[in-house]
Order: C-alpha cells, then structure tokens, then sequence
C-alpha cells in the first residue's frame, strides 16, 4: 500500500456520549446522547503533543498511551502508515469511569480523526470493526458512532451494527454520581457464569420488546426495561444506584444502570415525566435532562 496524504489542516471530531444495555439488552443496544467530546487534530513536521480540557485533565495521559492517541496510531496503520508528527487538542465533557461510554468515545473519535486527516479514508463500517477490536464489545461504539439508538452484534466475519428510529416521545434523563466510578472490567467479574432458563427467557423477550418500545411504542418502555441477565448482579454490588433505580421505578419510570454503572438512565416519555424523573435525586447522584443524540459522531469544521 502506498503511504497515505494526509490533509494539511486541521480536523475537528464530535462524538455524543452512550448509554449502553438499557435494561435486558446486554452488549447489544446502545443509546446516544447529547452530551459531546471534542478532538481536533493537527498533522505537524514532527513529535506528539496532547493538550486535554475538562473531564480527565488532571488524569490522563498526554503520550502514545493516550487512548485517542492509540486508537488514530491504529487507525493510521490500517490506512497506510503514520504522520511525522501530532497535535491533538481534547476537549472532554463525557465523564470518566461513569457508564456513559467515555472510553467508547475516545476511540470512535481517534479513528474518526485518523481517517478525517487522510486523503481517502475508512468506511463506517471499517471505523466499526477496529472501534469494537479495540473496546472489546460493539454496544457503545456503534451508537456513538451512528448516533440514535443502535443494535450491535459480533458475526465470524466481525461486528455489525443497525440503527434504530428513537421515538419523540423519549426523553433521556441520566443520574450522574459526583465521587463513583465504577470498571467495566470489574463489573463483568461479577456476573455469573450460568442463569436460570426462566431468568434468560424473560430478558430474552423483554430485549425483543424494548426494540419495539424505544422505536414505535415508548408507553412500553417500563415493562421492556426489566432485566434478569446483569442489572440485578451488579446493582447489589452498587447500592445507592440500586436505590435510586429502586426510587424511579417506584414511580412507574422505566430507570436502568447505565452500561455496568454507576450512572443511572430513566427513560422518560414525556417532558413532565422527565421533570418528575428529575426530582428524584440520591446520595450524589445529579440529574441532566438529555436528549437522544441522532448524529453520532460527527466531523465540524476546525476554525
């Protein structure tokens, strides 16, 4: 392959934070919401420099471990070879170690910054298999690379991803802890390894349900957020949100961990429902009214 032309400006990528799960749909259906990072990325004469602003300032790593870094370095092999030099500029507002799909966005962005800065690029689909090989599953990344909601899954031939019409009537409300963060990694250790027939049915059905709910009937969104498969294990480990999932379903809202958690999604199907929803706030937990995302990850113009 020949080495690539990279694009002498600068490039800006915007990617829409994800909630993942949604109740039964275990590492299968994502949510995009309406709450972005920023990449913008620069091709220079030689080096790396990584500024980073907001969420993770003070955290993460400004070298090639930086993981937007690592993923445009992937992105680059794939597409012919690496720049001389790097300047990348992070702007993040997606909170860290919450269940809102951070790390899914770091990603989504790099690649998407890789092939921005490239004459002559990726496919989605492309973008989609190197996102889910670095992330480990496709939930996430297909939704905050499509936007709206998405249904991913992973064939002999790679992960694929559908999207889904989110009805107007959904209306987002995430409960977000100041303090807790919670590992992914940590979370999935928990979750058993066999499960009742009776338990794998109901969330069988109710995942089969809440496509159907989120696109065309949001009034079914409570009973079709009901999950045996995961929620029920890593809530008892989570207390304050098992609580305040606890609270909000309580009051007829259909309320989920948001991806393993800590963070907490109601699904609301109305403004006056998600005003209720709003009320009900626990231990640190803040709650941001946020609308579905429908554009997923997006390039603007890097003035």
């Amino acid at each position: 392959m020949a080495s690539p032309s990279f694009r002498a400006g600068a490039v800006q990528i915007r990617v829409p934070a994800t909630s993942a799960n949604l109740g039964p749909g275990f590492d299968a259906l994502g949510l995009a919401l309406a709450l972005y990072d920023v990449v913008a990325v620069r091709v220079v004469d030689k080096g790396l420099h990584v500024d980073i602003a907001g969420e993770g300032a003070d955290s993460v790593r400004r070298d090639r471990n930086n993981l937007v870094v690592r993923s445009m370095q992937a992105a680059f092999d794939i597409l012919g070879g690496q720049p001389r030099g790097l300047e990348v500029i992070c702007a993040n507002r997606i909170p860290h170690g919450r269940g809102l799909g951070s790390s899914a966005a770091a990603i989504v962005a790099g690649i998407c910054a890789a092939r921005a800065v490239v004459l002559g690029g990726m496919s989605d689909e492309d973008v989609l298999r190197l996102a889910t090989e670095i992330e480990g599953h496709p939930d996430n990344v297909a939704a905050c690379l499509y936007g709206g909601a998405t249904v991913a899954w992973i064939d002999a031939d790679g992960p694929h991803a559908s999207s889904l019409q989110v009805h107007s009537d959904v209306n987002p409300v995430v409960f977000v802890p100041g303090n807790t963060r919670q590992s992914t990694k940590a979370a999935r250790s928990g979750l058993p390894v066999e499960l009742a027939h009776a338990d794998a049915a109901l969330t069988a059905g109710r995942a089969a349900l809440l496509v159907h709910a989120i696109a065309s009937h949001p009034n079914l969104l409570f009973p079709a957020t009901e999950d045996r498969l995961h929620q029920p294990f890593r809530l008892a480990d989570q207390p304050h949100a098992a609580a305040l999932v606890e609270k909000l379903r309580g009051a007829g809202i259909a309320a989920v961990l948001s991806g393993s958690g800590p963070s907490v999604l109601a699904l609301a199907t109305s403004p006056e429902q998600a005003e209720l929803a709003s009320s009900f706030a626990g231990h640190d937990f803040v709650p941001s009214q946020l609308p579905v995302d429908r554009s997923g990850a997006v390039e603007q113009s890097a003035s």
